[in-house]
Protein backbone atom coordinates (compact mmCIF):
# COMPACT_ATOMS: atom_id res chain seq x y z
CA UNK A 1 0.00 0.00 0.00
CA UNK A 2 1.54 3.24 -1.25
CA UNK A 3 0.93 6.73 1.24
CA UNK A 4 -1.89 7.92 -0.87
CA UNK A 5 -3.86 4.79 -0.15
CA UNK A 6 -2.37 4.85 3.51
CA UNK A 7 -3.73 8.40 3.84
CA UNK A 8 -7.13 7.40 2.79
CA UNK A 9 -7.45 4.47 5.80
CA UNK A 10 -6.51 6.99 8.16
CA UNK A 11 -9.32 7.13 11.24
CA UNK A 12 -10.74 10.79 12.08
CA UNK A 13 -9.83 9.92 15.76
CA UNK A 14 -7.86 11.65 18.04
CA UNK A 15 -4.26 9.66 17.82
CA UNK A 16 -0.61 9.70 17.64
CA UNK A 17 1.11 9.73 13.90
CA UNK A 18 4.35 8.72 13.00
CA UNK A 19 6.43 9.38 9.94
CA UNK A 20 9.41 6.82 8.81
CA UNK A 21 12.28 6.99 6.43
CA UNK A 22 12.94 4.00 3.64
CA UNK A 23 14.97 2.25 6.18
CA UNK A 24 11.78 2.18 8.44
CA UNK A 25 13.39 4.83 11.09
CA UNK A 26 11.40 7.12 12.75
CA UNK A 27 11.85 10.56 11.69
CA UNK A 28 8.62 12.30 13.15
CA UNK A 29 6.07 11.72 15.83
CA UNK A 30 3.34 13.93 16.23
CA UNK A 31 -0.62 14.15 17.92
CA UNK A 32 -3.79 15.61 16.91
CA UNK A 33 -7.53 15.14 17.57
CA UNK A 34 -8.13 13.96 14.35
CA UNK A 35 -5.12 12.00 12.63
CA UNK A 36 -6.74 12.15 9.51
CA UNK A 37 -6.95 16.06 8.77
CA UNK A 38 -3.90 16.22 10.35
CA UNK A 39 -1.89 13.74 7.96
CA UNK A 40 -3.83 15.33 5.09
CA UNK A 41 -2.67 18.91 5.96
CA UNK A 42 1.11 17.84 5.40
CA UNK A 43 0.63 17.07 1.78
CA UNK A 44 -1.30 20.20 0.86
CA UNK A 45 0.14 23.11 -0.15
CA UNK A 46 1.78 25.69 0.80
CA UNK A 47 4.55 23.93 2.12
CA UNK A 48 8.04 25.57 3.89
CA UNK A 49 11.30 24.32 3.31
CA UNK A 50 11.57 22.15 6.79
CA UNK A 51 7.92 20.61 5.61
CA UNK A 52 9.00 19.77 2.09
CA UNK A 53 12.52 18.37 3.38
CA UNK A 54 10.56 16.32 6.00
CA UNK A 55 7.85 15.24 3.02
CA UNK A 56 10.98 14.22 0.49
CA UNK A 57 11.68 11.79 3.51
CA UNK A 58 8.35 10.19 4.43
CA UNK A 59 8.45 6.42 3.19
CA UNK A 60 5.64 4.89 5.69
CA UNK A 61 3.14 6.22 7.88
CA UNK A 62 1.63 4.53 10.85
CA UNK A 63 -1.15 5.76 13.13
CA UNK A 64 -1.97 4.88 17.15
CA UNK A 65 -5.67 5.75 17.75
CA UNK A 66 -6.28 6.96 21.25
CA UNK A 67 -9.38 7.86 23.41
CA UNK A 68 -8.68 11.83 23.94
CA UNK A 69 -6.14 14.39 22.65
CA UNK A 70 -4.97 14.69 26.18
CA UNK A 71 -3.81 10.57 26.08
CA UNK A 72 -2.77 10.97 22.83
CA UNK A 73 -0.30 14.04 24.53
CA UNK A 74 1.71 11.96 26.75
CA UNK A 75 1.77 9.20 24.19
CA UNK A 76 3.90 11.67 21.59
CA UNK A 77 5.60 12.51 24.48
CA UNK A 78 6.94 9.27 25.73
CA UNK A 79 7.43 8.49 21.73
CA UNK A 80 9.65 11.39 21.17
CA UNK A 81 11.84 10.72 24.55
CA UNK A 82 12.46 7.62 23.54
CA UNK A 83 12.98 7.67 19.78
CA UNK A 84 14.62 11.04 19.28
CA UNK A 85 13.22 11.79 15.50
CA UNK A 86 15.71 13.89 13.67
CA UNK A 87 12.48 16.29 12.96
CA UNK A 88 11.28 16.68 16.13
CA UNK A 89 13.47 19.46 17.38
CA UNK A 90 11.79 21.72 18.40
CA UNK A 91 11.45 20.94 22.56
CA UNK A 92 14.64 19.47 22.95
CA UNK A 93 16.58 22.32 24.48
CA UNK A 94 13.78 24.49 25.45
CA UNK A 95 12.99 25.35 28.98
CA UNK A 96 9.72 27.16 29.42
CA UNK A 97 7.01 24.53 28.43
CA UNK A 98 5.74 22.30 31.39
CA UNK A 99 6.50 19.11 32.42
CA UNK A 100 5.40 16.31 34.20
CA UNK A 101 7.63 15.29 37.61
CA UNK A 102 7.61 12.24 39.87
CA UNK A 103 8.67 12.99 42.69
CA UNK A 104 10.74 9.49 43.23
CA UNK A 105 13.07 11.09 45.04
CA UNK A 106 10.67 11.00 48.18
CA UNK A 107 9.06 8.54 49.88
CA UNK A 108 5.65 8.87 48.67
CA UNK A 109 6.44 10.42 45.09
CA UNK A 110 4.00 13.15 44.30
CA UNK A 111 2.75 13.56 40.66
CA UNK A 112 3.25 17.75 39.67
CA UNK A 113 3.02 20.02 36.81
CA UNK A 114 6.58 22.55 36.68
CA UNK A 115 8.19 24.23 34.21
CA UNK A 116 11.53 23.93 35.87
CA UNK A 117 14.04 21.33 35.49
CA UNK A 118 15.93 21.01 38.89
CA UNK A 119 18.97 18.16 39.84
CA UNK A 120 17.14 16.93 42.56
CA UNK A 121 16.77 12.96 41.30
CA UNK A 122 13.15 13.21 39.73
CA UNK A 123 12.13 12.15 36.70
CA UNK A 124 10.64 14.45 34.59
CA UNK A 125 8.37 14.04 31.00
CA UNK A 126 7.71 16.39 28.39
CA UNK A 127 8.02 19.35 27.81
CA UNK A 128 4.44 20.08 26.27
CA UNK A 129 3.63 22.69 24.38
CA UNK A 130 -0.30 22.21 25.08
CA UNK A 131 -1.16 23.78 28.68
CA UNK A 132 -4.85 22.61 28.66
CA UNK A 133 -4.45 19.25 27.22
CA UNK A 134 -1.75 18.97 29.74
CA UNK A 135 -3.84 19.87 32.87
CA UNK A 136 -6.66 17.25 31.08
CA UNK A 137 -4.14 14.62 30.95
CA UNK A 138 -2.62 15.09 34.22
CA UNK A 139 -6.75 14.81 35.92
CA UNK A 140 -6.87 11.66 33.73
CA UNK A 141 -3.30 10.08 35.56
CA UNK A 142 -4.55 11.00 39.15
CA UNK A 143 -7.89 9.45 38.32
CA UNK A 144 -5.93 6.34 37.26
CA UNK A 145 -3.17 6.65 39.70
CA UNK A 146 -3.72 7.79 43.33
CA UNK A 147 -0.50 9.19 44.09
CA UNK A 148 -0.35 12.41 46.56
CA UNK A 149 -0.22 15.97 45.24
CA UNK A 150 0.72 18.10 48.35
CA UNK A 151 3.68 20.09 48.79
CA UNK A 152 3.98 19.08 52.11
CA UNK A 153 3.36 16.30 53.73
CA UNK A 154 2.42 15.48 57.28
CA UNK A 155 3.42 11.72 57.52
CA UNK A 156 2.06 10.48 60.12
CA UNK A 157 0.38 14.05 61.67
CA UNK A 158 -2.88 14.12 59.57
CA UNK A 159 -6.15 14.28 61.48
CA UNK A 160 -8.50 13.72 58.26
CA UNK A 161 -7.58 13.07 54.89
CA UNK A 162 -8.08 15.68 52.08
CA UNK A 163 -10.54 15.95 49.23
CA UNK A 164 -8.52 13.32 47.19
CA UNK A 165 -8.16 10.67 49.47
CA UNK A 166 -12.58 10.73 49.70
CA UNK A 167 -12.67 10.31 46.08
CA UNK A 168 -10.44 7.96 45.77
CA UNK A 169 -7.45 9.77 44.08
CA UNK A 170 -4.80 9.53 46.65
CA UNK A 171 -4.01 6.35 48.74
CA UNK A 172 -3.32 9.38 51.90
CA UNK A 173 0.07 8.08 53.07
CA UNK A 174 -0.34 11.20 55.28
CA UNK A 175 -2.89 8.81 57.50
CA UNK A 176 -1.96 5.30 56.42
CA UNK A 177 1.94 4.61 57.17
CA UNK A 178 1.75 0.91 56.36
CA UNK A 179 1.55 1.26 53.08
CA UNK A 180 4.44 1.68 51.09
CA UNK A 181 4.67 -1.39 48.88
CA UNK A 182 1.23 -0.98 47.10
CA UNK A 183 2.03 2.94 46.91
CA UNK A 184 5.77 2.27 45.10
CA UNK A 185 3.57 -0.35 42.72
CA UNK A 186 1.77 2.89 41.66
CA UNK A 187 4.61 5.01 41.73
CA UNK A 188 6.58 2.39 38.74
CA UNK A 189 2.99 1.43 36.72
CA UNK A 190 2.88 5.26 36.09
CA UNK A 191 6.26 5.99 35.23
CA UNK A 192 6.22 2.86 32.85
CA UNK A 193 2.80 4.80 31.43
CA UNK A 194 4.49 8.03 31.04
CA UNK A 195 7.31 6.21 29.10
CA UNK A 196 4.99 4.95 26.62
CA UNK A 197 5.24 1.32 28.24
CA UNK A 198 1.56 0.32 28.27
CA UNK A 199 1.83 -2.69 27.42
CA UNK A 200 4.56 -3.62 30.15
CA UNK A 201 2.56 -2.47 32.30
CA UNK A 202 -0.71 -4.37 30.87
CA UNK A 203 1.67 -7.46 30.74
CA UNK A 204 2.57 -6.71 34.28
CA UNK A 205 -1.46 -5.93 35.66
CA UNK A 206 -2.11 -9.31 33.99
CA UNK A 207 0.21 -11.47 35.91
CA UNK A 208 -1.32 -9.92 39.29
CA UNK A 209 -4.66 -10.00 37.70
CA UNK A 210 -3.60 -14.01 37.59
CA UNK A 211 -2.04 -14.49 40.52
CA UNK A 212 -4.65 -12.96 42.66
CA UNK A 213 -7.36 -15.19 40.79
CA UNK A 214 -4.97 -18.03 41.38
CA UNK A 215 -5.37 -17.53 45.09
CA UNK A 216 -8.84 -17.01 45.04
CA UNK A 217 -8.58 -13.30 45.77
CA UNK A 218 -11.36 -12.80 42.97
CA UNK A 219 -12.48 -9.13 44.76
CA UNK A 220 -8.83 -8.40 44.08
CA UNK A 221 -8.51 -10.13 40.81
CA UNK A 222 -11.86 -7.79 40.02
CA UNK A 223 -10.17 -4.43 40.97
CA UNK A 224 -7.13 -4.98 38.40
CA UNK A 225 -9.35 -6.46 35.80
CA UNK A 226 -11.52 -2.92 36.10
CA UNK A 227 -7.86 -0.86 36.15
CA UNK A 228 -6.60 -2.80 32.62
CA UNK A 229 -9.89 -2.05 31.07
CA UNK A 230 -9.38 1.51 32.26
CA UNK A 231 -6.03 2.19 30.85
CA UNK A 232 -6.79 -0.34 27.82
CA UNK A 233 -9.54 1.94 26.93
CA UNK A 234 -7.37 5.07 26.68
CA UNK A 235 -5.69 3.24 22.82
CA UNK A 236 -8.90 2.57 21.16
CA UNK A 237 -7.47 0.26 18.18
CA UNK A 238 -4.76 -2.02 16.91
CA UNK A 239 -1.38 0.20 15.82
CA UNK A 240 1.79 0.68 15.78
CA UNK A 241 3.70 1.11 19.03
CA UNK A 242 7.86 0.45 18.26
CA UNK A 243 9.37 -2.94 20.19
CA UNK A 244 5.49 -3.98 20.76
CA UNK A 245 3.80 -6.01 19.01
CA UNK A 246 -0.05 -4.69 19.64
CA UNK A 247 -1.17 -7.51 17.15
CA UNK A 248 -0.42 -10.04 19.49
CA UNK A 249 -1.68 -8.17 22.81
CA UNK A 250 -4.60 -7.65 20.89
CA UNK A 251 -4.78 -11.67 20.22
CA UNK A 252 -3.87 -12.52 23.81
CA UNK A 253 -7.09 -10.33 24.91
CA UNK A 254 -9.49 -11.61 22.39
CA UNK A 255 -8.67 -14.63 23.37
CA UNK A 256 -8.89 -14.45 27.03
CA UNK A 257 -12.52 -13.08 26.20
CA UNK A 258 -13.63 -15.89 23.71
CA UNK A 259 -11.92 -18.37 26.77
CA UNK A 260 -14.49 -16.75 29.08
CA UNK A 261 -17.45 -16.77 26.76
CA UNK A 262 -16.92 -20.69 26.14
CA UNK A 263 -17.04 -21.34 30.00
CA UNK A 264 -19.77 -19.43 30.46
CA UNK A 265 -21.59 -21.56 27.54
CA UNK A 266 -20.27 -24.88 28.68
CA UNK A 267 -21.53 -23.69 32.23
CA UNK A 268 -25.18 -22.99 30.74
CA UNK A 269 -25.52 -25.30 28.21
CA UNK A 270 -25.80 -23.09 25.53
CA UNK A 271 -25.76 -24.37 21.59
CA UNK A 272 -23.10 -21.15 21.05
CA UNK A 273 -21.41 -18.97 22.80
CA UNK A 274 -23.55 -15.71 23.99
CA UNK A 275 -21.74 -12.93 21.97
CA UNK A 276 -24.63 -10.62 22.85
CA UNK A 277 -25.27 -10.09 26.49
CA UNK A 278 -27.68 -7.97 28.25
CA UNK A 279 -27.28 -7.12 31.91
CA UNK A 280 -29.88 -5.88 34.44
CA UNK A 281 -29.78 -4.08 38.13
CA UNK A 282 -31.62 -2.33 39.91
CA UNK A 283 -30.68 0.84 42.65
CA UNK A 284 -32.99 2.63 45.31
CA UNK A 285 -32.27 4.37 48.78
CA UNK A 286 -35.45 3.71 50.90
CA UNK A 287 -37.66 3.49 47.89
CA UNK A 288 -36.37 6.61 46.63
CA UNK A 289 -35.30 7.67 43.45
CA UNK A 290 -35.48 3.69 42.50
CA UNK A 291 -33.67 3.18 38.80
CA UNK A 292 -32.87 -0.07 36.81
CA UNK A 293 -29.73 -0.76 34.59
CA UNK A 294 -29.27 -2.29 31.05
CA UNK A 295 -25.61 -2.71 29.90
CA UNK A 296 -24.67 -4.58 26.84
CA UNK A 297 -21.88 -6.74 26.12
CA UNK A 298 -20.73 -7.62 22.81
CA UNK A 299 -18.01 -10.35 22.04
CA UNK A 300 -17.39 -9.72 25.63
CA UNK A 301 -16.86 -5.89 25.19
CA UNK A 302 -19.09 -2.87 26.54
CA UNK A 303 -21.32 -1.88 23.86
CA UNK A 304 -22.69 1.82 25.43
CA UNK A 305 -24.62 2.26 22.27
CA UNK A 306 -27.11 -0.12 23.57
CA UNK A 307 -27.02 1.13 27.20
CA UNK A 308 -30.20 2.02 29.36
CA UNK A 309 -31.59 3.82 32.36
CA UNK A 310 -35.27 3.28 34.16
CA UNK A 311 -36.93 5.35 36.34
CA UNK A 312 -38.79 2.71 37.64
CA UNK A 313 -42.67 4.15 37.78
CA UNK A 314 -44.50 1.54 38.70
CA UNK A 315 -43.42 0.47 42.21
CA UNK A 316 -43.32 2.83 45.06
CA UNK A 317 -41.75 0.74 47.92
CA UNK A 318 -38.60 -1.80 48.47
CA UNK A 319 -39.12 -4.04 46.31
CA UNK A 320 -36.13 -5.27 44.04
CA UNK A 321 -38.14 -7.88 42.59
CA UNK A 322 -40.87 -5.81 41.57
CA UNK A 323 -38.12 -3.33 40.02
CA UNK A 324 -36.47 -6.11 38.22
CA UNK A 325 -39.90 -7.58 36.80
CA UNK A 326 -41.06 -3.55 35.57
CA UNK A 327 -37.21 -2.78 33.64
CA UNK A 328 -36.89 -6.63 32.11
CA UNK A 329 -40.46 -5.94 30.86
CA UNK A 330 -39.89 -2.43 29.14
CA UNK A 331 -36.75 -3.89 28.00
CA UNK A 332 -38.07 -6.63 25.60
CA UNK A 333 -41.44 -5.32 24.93
CA UNK A 334 -39.43 -2.03 23.54
CA UNK A 335 -37.07 -4.71 21.76
CA UNK A 336 -40.41 -6.72 20.16
CA UNK A 337 -42.55 -3.35 18.91
CA UNK A 338 -39.01 -2.49 17.34
CA UNK A 339 -38.73 -5.78 15.57
CA UNK A 340 -35.18 -5.93 16.94
CA UNK A 341 -33.01 -8.89 17.74
CA UNK A 342 -32.86 -10.58 21.18
CA UNK A 343 -29.57 -10.73 22.92
CA UNK A 344 -28.00 -14.27 23.31
CA UNK A 345 -28.07 -14.46 27.08
CA UNK A 346 -29.97 -12.23 29.75
CA UNK A 347 -27.91 -11.54 33.07
CA UNK A 348 -29.32 -10.39 36.12
CA UNK A 349 -27.51 -8.89 39.17
CA UNK A 350 -29.23 -10.80 42.20
CA UNK A 351 -30.01 -14.83 42.84
CA UNK A 352 -32.90 -17.09 42.39
CA UNK A 353 -35.35 -13.81 43.30
CA UNK A 354 -34.40 -11.79 40.53
CA UNK A 355 -33.69 -14.08 38.14
CA UNK A 356 -37.32 -15.61 38.40
CA UNK A 357 -38.62 -12.35 38.34
CA UNK A 358 -37.26 -11.73 35.19
CA UNK A 359 -37.94 -15.16 33.36
CA UNK A 360 -41.76 -14.40 34.42
CA UNK A 361 -41.62 -11.17 32.86
CA UNK A 362 -40.15 -12.89 29.26
CA UNK A 363 -42.43 -15.75 29.80
CA UNK A 364 -45.55 -13.41 29.79
CA UNK A 365 -44.21 -11.34 26.58
CA UNK A 366 -43.72 -15.01 25.11
CA UNK A 367 -40.05 -14.84 24.85
CA UNK A 368 -38.85 -18.36 25.71
CA UNK A 369 -35.64 -19.19 23.50
CA UNK A 370 -33.78 -16.01 25.10
CA UNK A 371 -31.25 -17.88 28.16
CA UNK A 372 -31.11 -16.03 31.05
CA UNK A 373 -29.36 -16.55 34.59
CA UNK A 374 -28.57 -14.56 38.03
CA UNK A 375 -24.95 -13.79 39.48
CA UNK A 376 -24.95 -13.52 43.10
CA UNK A 377 -22.01 -12.81 45.64
CA UNK A 378 -20.61 -14.07 48.64
CA UNK A 379 -19.64 -16.72 47.11
CA UNK A 380 -20.00 -15.46 43.63
CA UNK A 381 -22.38 -17.96 41.55
CA UNK A 382 -24.67 -18.15 39.14
CA UNK A 383 -28.49 -19.11 39.05
CA UNK A 384 -29.91 -21.18 36.38
CA UNK A 385 -33.45 -21.30 35.89
CA UNK A 386 -33.64 -24.91 35.06
CA UNK A 387 -31.51 -26.06 37.58
CA UNK A 388 -32.27 -26.35 41.68
CA UNK A 389 -28.36 -25.59 42.84
CA UNK A 390 -26.46 -22.55 41.48
CA UNK A 391 -23.15 -22.88 39.72
CA UNK A 392 -20.03 -21.90 41.54
CA UNK A 393 -17.83 -19.82 39.56
CA UNK A 394 -14.74 -20.17 41.84
CA UNK A 395 -13.96 -23.70 39.42
CA UNK A 396 -14.09 -21.51 36.66
CA UNK A 397 -11.99 -18.53 36.58
CA UNK A 398 -12.45 -17.24 33.40
CA UNK A 399 -16.40 -17.16 33.20
CA UNK A 400 -16.69 -15.55 36.88
CA UNK A 401 -13.96 -12.43 35.69
CA UNK A 402 -16.49 -11.97 32.96
CA UNK A 403 -19.81 -11.99 34.73
CA UNK A 404 -17.89 -9.73 37.41
CA UNK A 405 -17.15 -7.40 35.04
CA UNK A 406 -21.22 -7.18 33.05
CA UNK A 407 -22.12 -7.55 36.54
CA UNK A 408 -19.68 -4.66 38.10
CA UNK A 409 -20.79 -2.24 34.73
CA UNK A 410 -24.37 -2.91 35.41
CA UNK A 411 -23.86 -1.89 39.09
CA UNK A 412 -22.02 1.38 37.97
CA UNK A 413 -24.25 2.57 35.67
CA UNK A 414 -27.12 2.10 37.68
CA UNK A 415 -25.50 3.70 40.88
CA UNK A 416 -24.22 6.77 38.83
CA UNK A 417 -28.28 7.41 37.36
CA UNK A 418 -29.44 6.69 41.08
CA UNK A 419 -26.79 9.48 42.92
CA UNK A 420 -27.28 12.17 40.26
CA UNK A 421 -31.09 11.88 40.99
CA UNK A 422 -30.51 11.78 44.44
CA UNK A 423 -28.16 14.87 44.33
CA UNK A 424 -30.94 16.99 42.25
CA UNK A 425 -33.27 15.97 45.03
CA UNK A 426 -30.96 17.65 47.70
CA UNK A 427 -30.10 20.55 46.10
CA UNK A 428 -32.71 22.32 47.82
CA UNK A 429 -32.57 20.44 51.44
CA UNK A 430 -32.73 21.60 55.03
CA UNK A 431 -28.92 22.22 54.53
CA UNK A 432 -29.92 25.60 52.56
CA UNK A 433 -30.99 27.09 55.69
CA UNK A 434 -27.99 26.70 57.61
CA UNK A 435 -25.49 29.86 57.82
CA UNK A 436 -22.25 29.22 56.83
CA UNK A 437 -22.82 26.06 54.57
CA UNK A 438 -23.25 26.93 51.12
CA UNK A 439 -23.68 24.76 48.09
CA UNK A 440 -20.00 23.22 48.19
CA UNK A 441 -20.05 22.16 51.72
CA UNK A 442 -23.19 20.99 51.24
CA UNK A 443 -21.92 18.79 48.58
CA UNK A 444 -19.15 17.40 51.11
CA UNK A 445 -21.45 16.73 53.92
CA UNK A 446 -23.94 14.57 52.03
CA UNK A 447 -21.13 12.74 49.97
CA UNK A 448 -18.79 12.20 53.14
CA UNK A 449 -22.13 11.10 55.25
CA UNK A 450 -24.08 9.39 52.26
CA UNK A 451 -27.49 11.00 53.17
CA UNK A 452 -29.13 13.91 54.63
CA UNK A 453 -30.49 11.73 57.58
CA UNK A 454 -27.15 10.81 58.58
CA UNK A 455 -26.37 14.27 58.54
CA UNK A 456 -28.58 14.81 60.55
CA UNK A 457 -28.06 12.18 63.31
CA UNK A 458 -24.02 12.82 63.63
CA UNK A 459 -22.53 14.45 66.13
CA UNK A 460 -19.79 17.08 66.16
CA UNK A 461 -16.55 15.08 66.08
CA UNK A 462 -17.84 13.37 62.55
CA UNK A 463 -19.60 16.38 61.67
CA UNK A 464 -15.97 18.20 62.22
CA UNK A 465 -14.09 14.94 60.36
CA UNK A 466 -16.02 16.44 56.64
CA UNK A 467 -13.90 17.85 53.78
CA UNK A 468 -13.97 21.43 54.73
CA UNK A 469 -16.04 21.82 57.71
CA UNK A 470 -14.62 24.05 60.61
CA UNK A 471 -15.33 23.53 64.01
CA UNK A 472 -17.76 26.43 63.54
CA UNK A 473 -19.73 25.50 60.77
CA UNK A 474 -19.37 21.92 62.26
CA UNK A 475 -21.40 23.18 65.37
CA UNK A 476 -23.58 25.16 63.23
CA UNK A 477 -25.24 22.17 61.55
CA UNK A 478 -24.96 20.58 65.09
CA UNK A 479 -27.50 22.93 66.33
CA UNK A 480 -29.99 23.33 63.27
CA UNK A 481 -30.87 19.60 63.71
CA UNK A 482 -31.32 19.83 67.10
CA UNK A 483 -33.56 23.21 68.13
Amino acid sequence: MDIKEKIGHIPDSPGVYIFKDKESSIIYIGKSSSLKKRVRSYFSPPRDGKKSALLESISDIECIRTSTESTALLLESALVKRYNPRFNTLLKDDKAYPRIKLSINERYPRLAVVRKLKPDGAAYFGPFTNARLLSEAVKLLRRMFPLRTCRNMPLGKAKKGCLDMHIGQCLAPCLHDDIGAEYLAYVEELRLFLEGKQQDLLAILSRKMKDASDNKDYEKAARIRDRIGALSALFLAKGYAPGVSKDQASSDGNSANLQGLEELKSLLGLSRQPLVIEAFDVSNTSGKEAVGSMVCFKQAMPYKNSYMHFKIKTVDVIDDYSMMREIVFRRYKRLLAEKAPMPDLVLIDGGRGHLSAAKAQLRSLRIMDVPAAGIAKNPDKLYIHEKKDPVLLGNFPKALLLCQRIRDEAHRFAITYHRNLRSKGTRCSELDRIKGIGPRRKAELIKYFGSLDKVKTADMDRLKEAPFINEKEAKAVYDHFRV
